[in-house]
């Protein structure tokens, strides 16, 4: 099943499900008013990030292969007055339907995780940096989880939040989690694959971008080797 189709079916309550993760928000808006649009934000959803970014004035194209979630980011932007900032489009990140070039492409909360391989993966950021301008950005986030974190949750069926349950099964192997998504009347379960640090940076090399930032966190502070990695690239004719 496409990654689209698997979101289709928890749509309606990815929101609430996600309702805790506002860490990233400010971080991305703030990426987007400092390049001052129009920014692509890849792999869109449910407009967690876009809409509050339309809100700061900025004109932002969304792109996400679900169409059920593509819809509940449209009721968001029209319940916010931003659906004229708000270009929805549905496609795979991949090969984002995109001809416009952009100061800002952006793939928030981990969603690059979704592709299956090392040759995916540079396959996408390769589309991101082929939809920007000479002196644009990528700005990505994904992770790598600790020891500690698969021990708590391998297995584990845990309400994240009132009525909606996520269980997270680790395979290190193969450095990769499935991880399933339920309430009383739908569910999904999704692989990731995750990288280190140094893989992810011969994954943006491959991609013919050059590292700008590495931070550990959305407050920009420096990478010190844990769980989260937010990457910002450059084309290599504007790295600085």
């Amino acid at each position: 099943m496409s990654a689209g189709a698997l979101y289709d079916s928890i749509a309606r309550i990815y929101d609430p499900w996600s309702v805790s993760v506002t860490e990233d928000v400010g971080f991305y808006v703030d990426e987007a008013l400092a390049c001052g649009g129009p920014v692509v934000e890849l792999a869109v959803g449910t407009g967690r990030i876009a809409v509050p970014t339309a809100k700061a004035g900025i004109q932002v194209i969304g792109v996400d292969e679900s169409p059920g979630m593509l819809a509940v980011a449209r009721e968001y932007a029209e319940r916010e007055g931003v659906s004229d900032r708000l270009d929805l489009r549905v496609g795979d990140l991949r090969a984002p339907p995109v001809t416009e070039r952009v100061p800002l492409v952006t793939v928030p909360f981990r969603s690059l995780l979704h592709m299956p391989s090392e040759a995916e993966k540079t396959r996408a950021l390769a589309a991101a940096a082929a939809l920007l301008e000479p002196d644009g950005l990528l700005v990505f986030d994904v992770f790598a989880p600790s020891r500690e974190d698969i021990e708590e949750t391998d297995g584990l069926w845990i309400e994240r939040e009132p009525g909606i349950f996520e269980r997270a099964d680790w395979d290190l192997r193969t450095r990769s989690l499935v991880l399933t998504v339920r309430s009383d009347d739908r569910s999904a379960t999704m692989a990731l694959q995750w990288l280190s640090a140094a893989e992810w940076n011969a994954v943006i090399e491959d991609a013919g971008l050059v590292v700008e930032a590495l931070y550990g966190w959305f407050d920009g502070r420096s990478f010190d080797g844990g769980e989260d990695m937010i990457w910002v690239c450059r084309p290599p004719r504007a790295a600085r």
